[in-house]
């Protein structure tokens, strides 16, 4: 069984999941739609890969403004939130991301991936880090009993 990680777009969602051991992350892929209020395709494309990599929990980022509060893209991560837990059945934890996609712009910097490239990866190293960040957490709660 594994978690799988999602970023959350208007035109895309990035995805990861983690190894069976809940340890770390790989991102997976980048489902792209021609309109951000078509979902159709998008949910099918990740109810495949929910059955292909035997995912028993889904961790969605949740874009919240620096100060905390929400905005409208919030709104629509919920949205989807719920369409994601009707569809598959699967609880859907919501997870901060502020600053996951400045941090893996950066990640990409460091690695060498020249700027014009680096859209084709955002998403996907975005969505590692988030479902990272959560296994983290996750195993530090189990480490101190709670």
């Amino acid at each position: 069984m594994r978690i799988m990680g999602l970023d959350f777009g208007s035109k895309t969602v990035g995805v990861a999941v983690s190894d069976s051991l809940f340890m770390t992350a790989q991102g997976l892929e980048i489902i792209r739609r021609k309109e951000e209020n078509k979902l159709r395709r998008t949910l099918a494309r990740i109810e495949e890969l929910i059955e292909e990599y035997e995912v028993e929990e889904i961790v969605l980022g949740f874009p919240k403004h620096m100060n905390a509060s929400e905005g409208i893209r919030a709104e629509l991560t919920q949205e989807f939130r719920e369409k994601l837990e009707r569809r598959t059945g699967l609880p859907v934890i919501l997870w901060d991301e502020r600053l996951t996609t400045v941090a893996a712009d950066k990640l990409m910097m460091e690695a060498g991936i020249r700027r014009e490239n680096r859209k084709e990866y955002v998403d996907k190293i975005a969505a590692a880090l988030i479902l990272q960040g959560y296994l983290d957490n996750r195993s530090m709660r189990e480490k101190a009993g709670i």
